[in-house]
């Protein structure tokens, strides 16, 4: 591992750009360190002003350039047991410890730290840079940068989205859908069922179904499907609601999300979801005229089907070194790189087990390979 990408990977896990928080001290500093190398850089603010993607070319504005792209937020630390400061990079037994350090800030680290031999290899072909915000609560950030990517920026030759995928290509990865679910019941003392409609009763209906209808998915599983597990799945993290074990709660909100596999419509599942809640209203209704569900999609991001132009695939199996592309579970910004024309493949260092957990690490074998794969890309578009 070169000190200039661990210098790099320290500085960017250093940023607290946790999804909640503002990203615009890590976006300066980066585009104070391109400026470094005459390397102008472009700004995609988010409405409040409070976050921003960035995107820069290094090298002539010409086709048959690379995208590398990388999300610059990371998912929060709170009640996970680190055993270090998850914000400052711990260098032990051949991992490198921090948030962010497998899911995605290595690999956006090591692109950044390759920028002086890609000046000074004279690339022919450019390496553009596109860097996003609030990838982990639904790639809300990547559209608008997509959007001016496809205005500004001369048609590359390939979208490399570099989650950490252990240096090994993937083609194609679900899709994804997250949703709030909102109940309003009718509060009364919990000795007089009769009078209250229970909030939180009602949303743990709402929940096991969604974890019913997950299971007829697994049920209708394909023998064949390459992706793990193999099948749409479903999942709630967060529920809030209730007041007091005494009072029948007056509202109750989940959060939740579906993983569809290609082909599959995340809207279907949303559809059978507010068919079911519509069917609990009346008798909510006849005790409590107020009573409600509603439901607001809050993110809806398009898988990576695999189909089409192959030419991400093919350059990430040439630069890696392996022979053919596979499939993850998770969903990237590539869906949305793809729905607007470019070729994409997925290929990053560190490995998605290590992502989200407390005690995150990258193995640095795997930023090795990272820099490796880099200097040949560079080495490619200099011919």
């Amino acid at each position: 591992m070169k000190q200039e990408s661990l210098s790099m990977i320290s500085t960017l896990v250093g940023f607290d750009t946790v999804s909640r928080n503002s990203n615009l001290a890590l976006i300066d500093h980066v585009r104070e360190y391109l400026a470094g190398f005459q390397v102008e850089s472009h700004l995609v603010k988010s409405a409040d002003g409070k976050k921003s993607n960035l995107f820069a070319t290094v090298g002539p504005n010409v086709e048959g350039g690379v995208v590398l792209s990388g999300h610059t937020d990371v998912v929060p630390v709170d009640g996970q047991p680190w055993d270090t400061d998850p914000f400052v990079v711990t260098n032990k037994d051949g991992r490198l410890y921090g948030r962010g350090t497998s899911d995605m800030k290595s690999f956006i680290a090591v692109g950044l730290a390759a920028v002086p031999d890609m000046v000074r290899s004279g690339i022919k072909r450019p390496i553009h840079f596109a860097l996003s915000y609030d990838e982990e609560v639904g790639c809300v950030g990547a559209p608008a940068m997509i959007d001016r990517l496809v205005r500004d920026i001369a048609k590359p030759s390939a979208v490399i989205i570099g989650e950490p995928s252990d240096m090994r290509p993937v083609m194609a990865h679900k899709g994804l859908a997250a949703a709030r679910t909102t109940v309003t019941g009718h509060e009364a003392h919990s000795s007089q069922m009769q009078r209250g409609v229970s909030a939180v009763m009602t949303a743990a209906r709402l929940i096991t179904f969604l974890e019913d209808t997950m299971a007829g998915n697994k049920a209708r599983a394909a023998a064949d499907c390459a992706f793990v597990p193999p099948y749409s799945t479903i999942h709630v993290g967060i529920v809030h609601g209730g007041t007091a074990v005494n009072i029948i709660s007056r509202e109750c909100s989940f959060l939740w999300d579906v993983r569809a596999l290609p082909g599959e419509r995340p809207q279907d599942t949303l559809d059978r979801f507010r068919a079911y809640c519509d069917s609990l209203l009346p008798a909510m209704r006849a005790i409590a005229s107020e009573s409600s569900i509603t439901t607001t999609l809050l993110a809806d991001s398009p898988p990576l089907t695999g189909d089409g132009d192959d030419t991400a695939q093919r350059t990430a199996m040439r630069l890696s070194g392996c022979s053919h592309c596979g499939v993850v579970p998770y969903a990237t910004e590539g869906g949305h790189f793809q729905k607007r024309g470019f070729s994409v493949v997925v290929c990053g260092p560190g490995s998605i087990d290590q992502a989200h957990q407390p005690n995150e690490y990258i193995e640095v074998s795997q930023v090795d390979a990272c820099e490796r794969f880099m200097g040949k890309l560079i080495a490619e578009l200099a011919r």
